[in-house]
């Protein structure tokens, strides 16, 4: 082989060496990330809570859960003062935020003590209640 393919093949040789270390150094650099992602989100207890806009007719409910850097699936319940369940919801609270809403008009509810229900994937619940006059 001539000097010059000998220089081009060490060129690509070394090209690919530093491209293989830079993808290296890239992957350990977004697992810690990561992990220091998880360590600055503020820990809070699970909490779901309810407010009544009668000016508004509407009924918002919140759940707000300590922030993670992955998505989270969960399950909303409203449940009726007769017991009935009104509505169930799948949603998924996205990696990086701590929280979900949901909203339901007052006019035409059943007057009582409504329950807002969340069920997370391990099963834990969290409620609230609240009444309608």
């Amino acid at each position: 082989m001539n000097l010059k393919v000998r220089i081009k093949m060490i060129k690509i040789i070394l090209l690919s060496l530093f491209l293989i270390i830079c993808n290296i150094n890239a992957e350990e650099q977004t697992v810690e990330n990561q992990n220091f992602s998880e360590e600055i989100f503020e820990q809070i207890e699970p909490n779901a809570d309810c407010l009544i806009l009668e000016d508004e007719n509407s009924i918002i409910c919140k759940f707000e859960v300590t922030r993670t850097s992955y998505d989270k699936q969960i399950k909303i319940e409203w449940i009726s003062p007769s017991g009935e369940l009104s509505r169930e919801r799948d949603m998924i609270i996205p990696a990086g935020h701590g929280s979900i809403y949901d909203y339901r008009y007052i006019n035409g509810r059943e007057l009582g003590f409504w329950t807002f229900k969340v069920v997370l994937e391990d099963g834990k619940n969290y409620s609230t209640q609240f009444e309608l006059k």
